[in-house]
């Protein structure tokens, strides 16, 4: 034992892969009639390849707490896989549904007896840092975490406010009680770490995490304060250095004891943390969290996820779609997540700390994904939110020079191709969203737009990336460059801006040069304007090696959202496009070995496992076939999507993956990247009502709906016949009631008429 006043650490350590397979049950646990919350269930997507968070979290928390597994690896990289059974503790920060690992970050672990610091590995469970545990025992719901740790006999609940995790153990008598903070673990593949505890006094214990991860520059502070007093310390076997009541060790680990007593015995931990500094997070915790109440608490966090996910209620007997979607709802709302203590400051994309003046900051910008849908969900039900978002947005532009393509704590990861985040920031200015300096978005979509990274100096060179000028991803990378360059041109024709209107619609035309008449497929173009030599095979993919991003060419063909009629002429006519499209759904082929495992969710070659398909399906409006983008809406809601662990046919990716489930079972989704309009697929539920401000809503009917009656036979708007077979932005967000009727067979009126048919905007 040391004395609990000499306390810091500092660490290096890269963890291995491992992965367990195995079988699982869920629990679950008893909700208020009334509270939304009863339908989600947050297990959806712990299977698979979901890759999605499980814990205790609040709407866009900073703080996602809950357990991480002893396994490593790609199906792990949130930290949890329902096929394992072993938890090493219960970190803070969590990521959901991506495809590569970072955060668990600040690890306790409630124990008992003897333990060495070290993780173990499998077969290790009497001396490594982990316990078994039943999945019988777990009991999860929106904020709020339970689970029984068999090897220690102890009783772990979790609950969070944004800021700070909120942990009570619970252990038998006659046991001392123990909790080791680990600051070695967390997920993915970190390179150098640096950790340090500082024990401040016998109920406070602070410090911070440094790492080189997927975020190559991440430092969290923390701070601990125990409804118990510390009674005794030991640190890592290693050197140490001695400064004052620090001490700096190789590795980050403090195994804290608590005083013994005859019974039953709680320990509470209130951890709060900020991306500034530890002073801060003492104020994150005085702010957020100042009582020892944790029903309190863990009520409140109930509360947060009701409030939100009541924006949308739905009417249905279909008890399994309704568990379905408010699980998707719930899962958009776990990021972006708040990058800012209460006081307004925030660590920078320039690693200096900074103060807002108003509003929130954020980080965990997914775009690539979540330019698709996610973001135009929250422009229907989190219009509010919006311009915090933005804002964070144009502050990362000002501090890297650009604006965000994946940014994560503060670190921009450059990863995926595309501007998306020119595509997000266009979306809200064209929607008239406010509370954000427009000149200073247009400044950064247009700066972000003339850079010479990531193959965009080819593009402004050529119209387009050559493949023998960017070795892969080329035709996925300026093809997702033209969809910003769209978005763009339409801000500027706004403003009438016509220069810059002219130069990026232009570039925005980059698929044209993919288009090969023959063959009818995009495909790799080299500086000459020649395609790629040898056999081509539409099938074939290789990741990172090949044309495409995550895909092959049957799935990218489709990737031209902005200009569909344009694109239709390509293929010499509406009857060849939709021969073309039809195809898609039933093609078979050998994608090959090195494939992504992101290609998922097959129908034919149709992927709705990874984002580049999502708004295919949604192609056939522009056609004048809108019954056939009900019949596929419906067999991909159906089939893509269950209530299982293994319910999402592809990574979550931050919400996307949800909130293509939710704008679809409403009954439309955005296919034009920025702007809108919402194009009808065929709404899955009887009625929903949709929360817009303002004290606003909109009201969709589906009349003589059912799984059978999925296609569309007319529309009303509050009464009056429409005859669109989509809405633009502008008339849905005034709310009102959009009622269909719905029938068996497909019509030969609705949204057949070429006025009738969503137009193309040049």
């Amino acid at each position: 034992m040391m004395n609990f006043n000499n306390i810091v650490t500092k660490l290096a350590f890269l963890g291995g892969i491992l992965q367990v397979l195995g079988s699982c049950s869920t629990g679950s646990e008893y909700q208020k009639s009334d509270s939304l919350t009863a339908y989600v269930d947050p297990y959806i997507g712990t299977g698979g390849h979901g890759h999605v968070f499980l814990g205790a979290n609040v709407p866009y928390g900073a703080v996602q707490l809950g357990p991480s597994n002893l396994s490593t690896g790609w199906d792990w990289v949130s930290g949890y896989h329902i096929s394992d059974s072993t938890i090493i503790g219960f970190a803070h920060q969590h990521l959901s549904g991506t495809g590569i690992g970072d955060l668990g970050d600040i690890v306790l672990l409630p124990f008992t007896g003897d333990i060495r610091f070290d993780r173990g590995e499998h077969g290790d469970e009497q001396t490594g840092a982990y316990s078994l545990f039943n999945r019988d025992t777990e009991r999860v719901r929106p904020g709020y975490y339970a689970v029984h740790l068999d090897r220690f006999d102890v009783d772990v609940e979790l609950t969070a406010t944004s800021r700070v995790g909120f942990h009570k153990y619970s252990y038998k008598k006659d046991e001392t009680p123990k909790v080791l903070m680990n600051l070695d673990a967390g997920i993915g593949w970190e390179g150098e770490k640096e950790g340090q505890i500082t024990i401040e006094n016998d109920t406070l214990v602070s410090g911070y995490r440094y790492s080189k991860g997927w975020a190559k520059n991440q430092k969290i502070y923390f701070t601990a304060i125990f409804s118990q007093p510390i009674v005794g310390v030991r640190l890592a076997d290693s050197t140490a250095i001695q400064e004052g009541n620090s001490i700096t060790a190789s590795r980050a680990y403090a195994e804290l004891v608590f005083g013994k007593t005859d019974g039953f015995q709680d320990v509470l931990v209130k951890v709060a943390l900020s991306p500034v500094s530890v002073e801060n997070a003492k104020l994150n915790l005085q702010e957020e969290l100042p009582n020892w109440d944790f029903g309190a608490t863990k009520d409140a966090a109930d509360a947060a996820w009701n409030e939100q996910l009541q924006k949308i209620k739905i009417e249905t007997k279909d008890t399994v779609a309704r568990k379905i979607f408010y699980t998707a709802l719930y899962h958009t709302m776990i990021a972006p997540s708040a990058f800012s203590d209460v006081n307004g400051e925030y660590m920078g994309s320039d690693f200096k700390p900074h103060k807002l003046v108003t509003g929130e900051n954020y980080t965990t910008f997914s775009l690539w994904d979540t330019y698709r849908a996610a973001h135009p969900l929250m422009s229907i039900i989190h219009r509010d939110r919006l311009p915090d978002m933005v804002n964070s947005m144009l502050r990362i532009y000002q501090e890297q020079g650009k604006l965000p393509v994946w940014h994560l704590v503060g670190n921009e990861t450059d990863c995926m191709v595309g501007n998306p985040g020119i595509i997000v920031v266009a979306d809200a200015y064209l929607k008239g969203i406010g509370g954000f300096d427009k000149d200073l978005a247009y400044e950064a979509m247009k700066v972000s737009a003339m850079k010479d990274d990531r193959g965009l100096n080819w593009h402004k060179q050529y119209g387009y990336v050559p493949y023998d000028k960017e070795e892969a991803e080329s035709v996925a990378k300026g093809l997702e460059f033209a969809i910003a360059d769209w978005s763009l041109a339409q801000v500027a024709k706004l403003r009438g801006e016509q220069d810059d209107y002219d130069y990026f619609i232009k570039r925005s035309d980059a698929f044209k040069y993919y288009f090969d008449q023959d063959l009818q497929f995009l495909r790799g173009v080299d500086s000459e304007g020649n395609f790629r030599p040898g056999t081509f095979d539409p099938f074939h993919s290789a990741h990172l090696a090949n044309d495409y991003t995550e895909g092959n060419a049957w799935q990218y063909t489709w990737l031209v959202p902005h200009n569909i009629h344009g694109f239709i002429n390509l293929f010499g006519g509406e009857d060849k496009f939709i021969a073309k499209l039809d195809s898609l759904f039933v093609v078979e082929g050998d994608m090959g070995e090195d494939a992504s495992p992101d290609i998922s969710g097959l129908i034919g070659q149709y992927a709705h496992g990874n984002e580049p398909s999502h708004h295919v399906i949604y192609m056939y409006p522009y056609a004048g076939q809108p019954w056939k983008a009900a019949e596929r809406v419906r067999q991909t809601l159906a089939t893509m999507y269950t209530d299982q662990v293994d319910g999402l046919s592809g990574n979550e990716d931050v919400g996307q993956m949800s909130a293509w489930y939710v704008l679809s079972a409403l009954g439309f989704y955005q296919v034009s990247p920025a702007g809108g309009p919402f194009i009808f697929g065929s709404p899955l539920f009887d009625k929903a009502t949709v929360a817009l401000g303002e004290g606003k809503t909109l009201e969709l009917v589906a009349h003589n709906n059912s799984k059978e009656n999925k296609y569309i036979q007319q529309v009303r708007l509050n009464g009056e016949p429409y005859t669109k077979s989509y809405i633009s932005y502008k008339d849905l967000i005034k709310g009102g009631k959009l009622e269909f009727d719905m029938d068996n067979t497909p019509s030969d009126t609705y949204g057949v008429a070429e006025g009738s048919r969503p137009e193309t905007v040049r």
